[in-house]
């Protein structure tokens, strides 16, 4: 078992900024019946979707103060993309962090991601106790050493 004095903060103080994207997505699975009052903007809490936008964009702004030893980041721009699939049914959520720093912002569109499906259940939870969010990975990331990286 490693003792707390592991437990260190990455110094990037001589890395250069560089220009930095990260794409992550994720879903919430629900019932057909919970789908359908979503869409009709029929669910007791308001617009599900409006709530949840800005809920992952504040989220990615404060992953800093959520995730321990994550840096402070110039974000220049969260974009939370909401799509309805019916088929599933499921929202599906992607967040794209975009900003210039000296590290990257993967954390920030992962935390957009999963605060956005939480705020759907959350908002949900009154019609249909059996959604799951499911699936939140990092599919795309640009800039920084790694250069371009496609996970999908």
């Amino acid at each position: 078992m490693s003792s707390s004095s592991d437990i260190h903060m990455i110094d990037v103080g001589n890395k250069p900024i560089t220009s930095r994207v990260a794409v992550a997505v994720g879903k919430v699975a629900m019932k057909a019946e919970t789908m359908r009052s979503l869409k009709a903007g029929e669910l007791p809490k308001g617009d599900v979707l409006s709530a949840a936008r800005v809920a992952g964009i504040m989220a990615a702004k404060e992953t800093y103060q959520l995730i321990p030893l994550c840096h402070p980041l110039l974000i220049e721009n969260v974009s939370i993309e909401f799509s309805l699939n019916e088929k599933a049914p499921a929202v599906d959520i992607k967040a794209t962090v975009r900003g210039s720093g000296k590290t990257g912002f993967e954390m920030e569109a992962l935390t957009a991601v999963a605060i956005s499906g939480l705020t759907i259940y959350d908002m949900c939870k009154t019609v249909d106790l059996t959604m799951r969010l499911e699936n939140v990975r990092l599919v795309r990331k640009s800039g920084g050493k790694s250069g371009n990286v496609n996970l999908e």
